[in-house]
């Protein structure tokens, strides 16, 4: 073992999994988050039959939940005396609009608010590792999306891409925020496309209609999970990128990102959105408290 300790949010399936397959084979001891007990006790197993890494543990948590979130932050907390590598990687997409027990739309909830306060919450610990590494999992999809900072839960209307590439976009500026306050304490905090990936990600019932029967129609030409897993890999662990921070990577090259998501304003703004709606305080340089 290298002595490195990473946490992958999403790591029972996909692209995650083999996220954190990728971090253990190269010797981290890896806490994989999972939503189900069952699922993520099986990911859990393959993960370390596959790295032969034993060191490969469990936390539990329903993002979709603020209260989840922190209580998740406490279990890693507790048992990681350091932090080098977090992957927020966890995501999803409805094709309908539901609220989260707190009130927010459950895309962005899931997508961009969970991964918000979950770094902040792990920040301070995050910080006393460094050098250590931030990687959030976006997509291309931000390219189409504008935020709407009077309606960021969908209130006057929903479509489903729509609220994905909205929460891609804010997983952008999230990141460009976060390198910004960051800058000096050796953690840096990057996003990427992972690629258009053959996961559960969109199947099970999220996707219907028009849109399932193209995901399924698509599967033969997309991305293996493993291959999806690269560029978190990439950043996580790459000598080449241990002093780039703020940027957005597409297989593993930085890529060009839509204009509003290189809005320093409106990133800062949503920073001071997000701290408030999940109960932070928005310029805290440290750690959020639990």
């Amino acid at each position: 073992m290298n002595g490195k300790r990473a946490l992958v949010t999403g790591a029972n399936t996909g692209i995650g999994k083999w996220t954190a397959v990728g971090l253990a084979e190269r010797g981290f001891s890896v806490l994989v988050h999972a939503r189900s007990p069952e699922k993520g006790r099986a990911a859990v197993d393959e993960i370390r039959g596959l790295s032969g890494n034993p060191s490969v543990g469990l936390v539990l948590a329903d993002l979709s939940s603020l209260d989840a979130v922190r209580a998740l932050a406490a279990a890693v907390l507790e048992q990681c005396p350091r932090l080098d590598v977090l992957v927020n990687n966890a995501g999803l997409i409805s094709t309908r609009r539901v609220e989260t027990v707190d009130g927010f739309e459950s895309t962005f909830a899931v997508n961009h608010l969970a991964p918000f306060l979950l770094t902040n919450l792990l920040l301070g610990r995050i910080r006393a590792s460094s050098p250590a590494r931030i990687v959030t999992v976006s997509s291309r999809a931000h390219l189409s999306a504008a935020l709407d900072f009077d309606d960021l839960d969908c209130r006057r209307g929903y479509a489903a891409m729509d609220a994905y590439a909205r929460s891609k976009l804010a997983n952008v500026l999230f990141t460009r925020e976060l390198a910004r306050r960051l800058a000096g304490s050796g953690v840096s905090a990057n996003c990427l496309h992972p690629g258009v990936v053959r996961t559960e990600f969109g199947a099970g019932g999220e996707l219907g209609g028009v849109m399932g029967i193209g995901w399924y129609l698509m599967q033969p030409f997309l991305l293996s999970p493993r291959q999806g897993a690269e560029t978190s890999i990439y950043l996580a662990t790459s000598p080449d990128v241990e002093d780039v921070t703020g940027e957005y990577f597409d297989r593993r090259r930085v890529a060009r990102t839509a204009s509003p998501a290189r809005d320093m304003a409106a990133a800062s703004r949503l920073w001071r959105v997000s701290a408030e709606r999940v109960g932070i305080e928005p310029d805290s340089t440290g750690a959020a408290s639990l």
